[in-house]
């Protein structure tokens, strides 16, 4: 079967203005290496996500301050994120991405699909955009598979190189939801130290800069993956940031795109064993074109197979 690969143009439209390291290229970089590189890919044209999905996770005045703004031209909410005329639709498309990714998959349709989107969304809590994130689209998912479709336990497996502080704070205090997550220490947003763990089911793994592949894949084989195997997730969501490679211009934990393809292949036996291979990655950081195409293709490779 071939793989879903959930996006919109409208995603490429959301602009951050010259010079931001969020801009359209970087998801026209993964839409175009997919494309390039695997023929049988199932492209499906996310929809926007309805705003009780968003109140799941999000309080009214975040809905506002994104969905009713109209700017006439880019403004910042914040020294890193922007709201411009097309943002809207573009946050809209990339939580309901996630949204539609894992009604297919709990359907059986498809075991596993990919959602090539942004914004990114996993710095943005529950009352604020943040860190180039307008809706936090993981958690929208998670709290859908909770709620529409009544699921006890789900994973968020997070390997951008930036911790998910947005998506800890959402779930830190729900059990049926265990957020891991591998991130650079010290690097923005200065959250996921050891001892956050949120209601026992939070686990942050910090690397230190240069900690290279040999480290990362220690703290993922060691902690994070038996952590999500004695979990038993019903499904798994992950949270995929490439930034973590050694090209990355905003880290330097000196991964390589076979370790995102090794991770990923793990994640899928834990899916297998646990979820019927029920498994939903969507896009989050990385801002370096070149490492965009080599980790976007390892990532869906080890998808797909």
């Amino acid at each position: 079967m071939s793989l879903p690969v959930f996006t919109h143009a409208a995603c490429l439209a959301h602009d951050t203005g010259s010079g931001h390291a969020e801009r359209p290229q970087r998801l026209g970089a993964v839409i175009e290496a997919l494309r390039n590189g695997f023929d049988d890919l199932d492209w499906r044209e996310a929809p926007r996500a309805g705003r009780g999905e968003l109140l799941r996770v999000h309080d009214e005045s975040l809905l506002t301050a994104v969905l009713e703004a109209h700017p006439a031209q880019p403004v910042a909410l914040d020294p890193d994120t922007v709201l411009s005329p097309q943002s809207a639709e573009a946050a809209l498309r990339a939580a309901g991405a996630g949204v539609a990714a894992v009604d297919l998959v709990l359907s059986g349709e498809a075991p596993v699909a990919f959602c090539a989107v942004r914004p990114p969304g996993h710095h943005a809590t529950a009352h604020a955009a943040m860190g180039f994130c307008l809706f936090n689209n993981v958690a929208v998912a998670a709290a859908h598979a909770l709620e529409r479709h009544g699921l006890a336990r789900v994973a968020i497996a997070d390997f951008d190189v930036h911790h998910g502080n947005g998506t800890q704070a959402i779930f830190d205090a729900e059990p049926r939801v265990h957020y891991l997550s591998s991130h650079q220490m010290p690097l923005y947003p200065d959250t996921g130290h050891v001892h956050e763990r949120g209601a026992g089911n939070v686990l942050n793994v910090p690397l230190p800069p240069g900690t290279g592949s040999r480290g990362f894949r220690a703290a993922w084989e060691d902690r994070l993956l038996p952590a999500i195997d004695a979990f038993r997730p019903q499904l798994l969501l992950v949270s995929a940031g490439f930034d973590a490679h050694w090209r990355d211009p905003l880290a330097q934990l000196q991964l390589e795109a076979d370790d995102f393809a090794w991770l990923t292949v793990e994640l899928r036996r834990l899916a297998d064993a646990h979820a019927h291979g029920r498994l939903v990655s969507t896009l989050e950081g990385g801002y370096d074109l070149q490492a965009l195409r080599e980790c976007a293709l390892a990532h869906v490779g080890a998808l797909r197979d």
